[in-house]
């Protein structure tokens, strides 16, 4: 009887759902270009250390911006675990800068993926509104392989200067999300826009969505996302978001100041300090940002 009991139990437990967590993201990798290679800041040097920082953090799913194509294809090298959906703003295919969702491959399966130009004509490439830039918005439909649950994951880059662009953007986004249906939705991305801003306040105020930062149990936020390559600075501002479907619990939100050390361009000294052990030596390295943006990052529980 006592065995049975027990039996039982274990039946009950093992049919019991298990809660799943989800740690989503956002992260602007920064465009390839001369300058930075010249001011010690190119891609050769950063794609190394986004990548650790990526599979050290742990992403299930991150919506990343601003990567060229060939960014994108050593991203998808250097992290063989992740699948890629990735589209380029200037023919929604290899050209331009590119936004791009990963997702761990053992964990779920693409279903389905698309993306559509932050623009009057969303079909069509091409500038919106008063935009500076081509901008656009890329989706992808993904299941959950442990419990077969689909939720869909956007990521996207609203323009860094048009202001009726950001707001008109954000209203679409609104709309296009809808394809969703019933299920979750994500909302990372890059939006250019700050927690004051009345783009970001049409976001808080939809009936759809929550900032992970405001609803997160735990809270890790010590600086704004933007930093222009520069570990001494710091603002309040945050223009990187992630959005979540309304009542999903969010057990902790994070902005990641992860840095890492280059070496100066002139010989360092070799220092000791009294505080450690004597074999242990120092020198002048020069604190580094892998990008000029901090990645974001929510887990959320279901």
């Amino acid at each position: 009887m006592h065995l049975t009991k027990l039996w039982t139990a274990a039946a009950l437990v093992s049919a019991a759902p298990l809660t799943q967590a989800t740690i989503i993201g956002s992260y602007n990798i920064r465009y390839d270009n001369k300058g930075d290679v010249q001011a010690g800041n190119g891609w050769p040097q950063r794609a190394p250390v986004i990548a650790s920082l990526i599979q050290f953090h742990d992403f299930d799913v991150l919506g990343t911006q601003e990567g060229f194509h060939h960014q994108m294809e050593d991203l998808c090298r250097l992290l063989p675990d992740y699948g890629c959906s990735m589209h380029g703003r200037d023919d929604g295919k290899a050209a331009g800068e590119h936004i791009g969702i990963f997702f761990k491959k053992e964990k779920y399966e693409l279903q389905d993926e698309g993306f559509f130009w932050l623009s009057e004509t969303p079909d069509q490439p091409g500038k919106g509104w008063d935009a500076s830039l081509p901008r656009i918005c890329g989706w992808a439909k993904l299941l959950r392989k442990a419990d077969k649950k689909v939720f869909y994951a956007f990521s996207l880059h609203l323009d860094h200067r048009g202001e009726v662009s950001r707001k008109e953007g954000v209203k679409l986004v609104l709309k296009k999300i809808e394809i969703a249906g019933e299920a979750p939705v994500y909302l990372t991305g890059d939006f250019n826009v700050d927690q004051h801003s009345e783009s970001y306040q049409l976001l808080k105020d939809s009936t759809r969505l929550d900032d992970s930062h405001d609803v997160a149990k735990v809270r890790f936020a010590l600086n704004g996302t933007p930093n222009k390559f520069d570990g001494n600075a710091k603002t309040e501002s945050r223009i990187d978001h992630v959005f979540v479907s309304k009542g999903v619990p969010v057990r902790r939100y994070g902005i990641l100041t992860d840095s890492y050390r280059a070496a100066p361009t002139a010989d360092p000294e070799d220092s000791k300090s009294g505080n450690f052990p004597k074999e242990v030596t120092f020198e002048d390295y020069r604190v580094k940002l892998p990008s000029d943006h901090f990645p974001v990052l929510a887990e959320t529980v279901d």
